[in-house]
């Protein structure tokens, strides 16, 4: 079942899927939430305040995915996958490549080329300066797995404010740089994106054994 949700607080948000996911059993079928949050940052269970470089108005809420802080505001394409992963035989890594291959998909639709990292959980691009190449982060990724099924998921950089992400150590990484989608030369919104990210995502899941 696919939500398309708006823009909703993340807290509200956040214990709604910790309560769907407590109380769902083996026929509960599988949801996926799109939305966009006004502005907040979030902290991963190992996440350490040390990448949190200046205070600011913007709301810190401690949460329960992996990772560290990261920033959530309009403009940003957010898609929670709660998905049972007993049903489907599907393990941690392999949703990480599913919901990267997403991404990946959405982005390729608009000429864009990205790609995902091993090493670095999320979704990439290259880009040019006056410096020359570098890198940057286009989505970021972040997951929690509890009885077997996940919450969380996705959220994609498309027409939001970047200026938050250099307050933090975006993902835990010093240095790292971010973009949006709207910088490489597409002027969309998260809500024109809803329905073409859901269809990536399902036709991923429609690939894994049931």
């Amino acid at each position: 079942m696919v939500k398309q949700l708006g823009q909703v607080e993340y807290l509200p948000t956040f214990e709604a899927m910790q309560a769907f996911t407590v109380n769902r059993d083996a026929s509960t079928p599988d949801e996926l939430w799109l939305l966009e949050h006004p502005p907040v940052f979030t902290q991963g269970l190992a996440g350490k305040p040390e990448h949190i470089l200046q205070s600011s108005s913007i709301p810190i809420v401690q949460i329960d995915r992996g990772g560290q802080v990261t920033y959530h505001g309009p403009g940003q394409l957010v898609a929670y996958l709660l998905l049972d992963l007993r049903r489907h035989k599907l393990g941690v890594r392999d949703l990480v490549r599913l919901l990267e291959n997403s991404v990946i998909g959405v982005l390729a639709d608009d000429g864009i080329t990205a790609y995902g990292k091993v090493d670095a959980p999320g979704v990439y691009v290259q880009l040019k300066n006056e410096l020359g190449e570098y890198e940057a982060k286009i989505a970021s990724l972040g997951l929690r797995i509890k009885n077997g099924c996940c919450y969380h998921g996705l959220a994609l950089n498309v027409s939001m404010d970047l200026a938050p992400f250099a307050f933090i150590n975006p993902c835990g990484y010093q240095g790292l740089q971010v973009t949006r989608m709207v910088d490489l030369g597409i002027n969309k919104t998260p809500a024109d994106l809803f329905g073409k990210m859901a269809d990536k995502i399902l036709q991923q899941i429609k690939q894994l054994p049931v």
